[in-house]
């Protein structure tokens, strides 16, 4: 039987909402709640079929991300983040993949920034490696089962090892929770439930099983599978558009609700009788759908060209540009509605202040920062014909 994964994740609304006090608190998502979500098939949403998961599209995930937002964004970005880091998977030795699956609804997490080592430790143990290195905005490491964080390969100078390209050698490196130091250091305005908590490894030794390399993803039979012949970049963005415009779709809904039942200060009339609000809540809706409907127009452009094997430099453009232009679309929704009902929105049962404090911390996130639209515009100008960033 096919699952609608969209209507599962309805069903996790009305409890994301009355939670979202315990999830702040907790400044990590409750157990039973990722175990759950693990269980449902969402942090192995877009991984093969052929690696036990669900193996859905892009979009799918976005629309899964973008319907949990409406209810809590940190549980949202933690699905995010947990089926994201679930990409390196075709990647990893048979070895390291058995035990990734010895619980089919695993529970994982991971940094792709390459800002730890693997350096080999000496000639006679080659299978062996010493792993140091500092991960930041390390999303769901407290929940998850399996960590992982970007590595460059190193020989035993510390040397980067050059990959076929003559780069340095991209690797993830995954760890057990007890082998790594998770720090008590995500105390933030938004996205408080994330628990996204730095994480250090120091001299760490993991035999070679435990690491996988970009060019071993590259050469996995799976590669041809469109999930990833679809921009790499994009698909690890796109979430952050979709939790953007869930927590704005749920401020409108919200702004409307608290309309009909507050009658401003000095006024014989509710805020849903008044003109003002009747154009901003128009306003609101009409540049969130646009946004929306681009994002969604652009990301199945690109699920289509990855189905066909093709892919284009305009049309990675486009979809970065889409998912930036929703984050920023949204941010201004949520701003608009959080101040168009005035001081009921700042008080903490207020899902607006939550969303007005998670939308402005996603919107810092790299992937969708000011950088990316920079180099979409040198595309459009013609000053750079590659933008391998996008």
């Amino acid at each position: 039987m096919t699952v609608d994964f969209c209507e599962v994740a309805n069903e996790y609304v009305a409890e994301l909402r009355a939670r979202g006090p315990e999830i702040d608190t907790r400044r990590a998502l409750p157990q039973d709640l990722a175990d759950r979500l693990a269980a449902d098939g969402f942090y192995r949403l877009c991984t093969p079929t052929e690696l036990g998961g669900v193996g859905a599209s892009p979009q799918c995930l976005a629309e899964v991300c973008e319907i949990l937002a409406t209810g809590n964004g940190s549980a949202a970005w933690c699905v995010f983040i947990g089926a994201t880091s679930q990409y390196m998977f075709p990647a990893v030795s048979q070895q390291l993949l058995q035990e990734l699956l010895e619980n089919p609804n695993v529970v994982t997490s991971g940094v792709f920034a390459y800002s730890g080592t693997a350096v080999r430790l000496s000639e006679a143990s080659p299978s062996t490696w010493r792993i140091d290195g500092r991960w930041d905005w390390g999303s769901g490491c407290q929940n998850a089962t399996w960590i992982s964080g970007g590595v460059i390969m190193c020989d035993a100078d510390g040397n980067p090892i050059p990959d076929r390209h003559d780069r340095p050698t991209e690797a993830r490196a995954f760890f057990k929770p007890a082998e790594i130091d998770i720090l008590d250091n995500w105390h933030t305005s938004g996205l408080r439930g994330t628990g996204s908590n730095s994480y250090i490894a120091s001299n760490l030794e993991l035999q070679e099983y435990r690491i996988a390399t970009v060019e071993s993803l590259r050469a996995s039979p799976l590669a041809d599978l469109p999930i990833y012949r679809f921009p790499r970049f994009g698909y690890l963005a796109l979430p952050i558009g979709a939790i953007s415009l869930g927590m704005a779709r749920d401020s409108i809904d919200e702004a409307l609700g608290v309309a009909k039942a507050k009658t401003p200060t000095g006024s014989g009339r509710t805020l849903s009788a008044r003109p003002a609000f009747h154009r901003q809540v128009a306003l609101a809706d009409a540049s969130l759908r646009a946004a929306r409907s681009s994002f969604y127009a652009d990301i199945q452009q690109a699920w289509t060209e990855a189905q066909q094997q093709i892919g284009e430099l305009e049309t990675r453009r486009l979809l970065r540009s889409s998912i930036i232009h929703a984050v920023t679309a949204s941010m201004n929704v949520v701003d608009q509605m959080y101040t168009a009902v005035g001081g009921t929105s700042v008080f903490e049962d207020s899902p607006l202040q939550r969303h007005f404090r998670d939308i402005h911390v996603a919107s810092q996130h790299m992937m969708v920062a000011e950088p990316v639209m920079e180099l979409a515009g040198r595309v459009m100008s013609g000053v750079d014909d590659d933008a391998l960033g996008l």
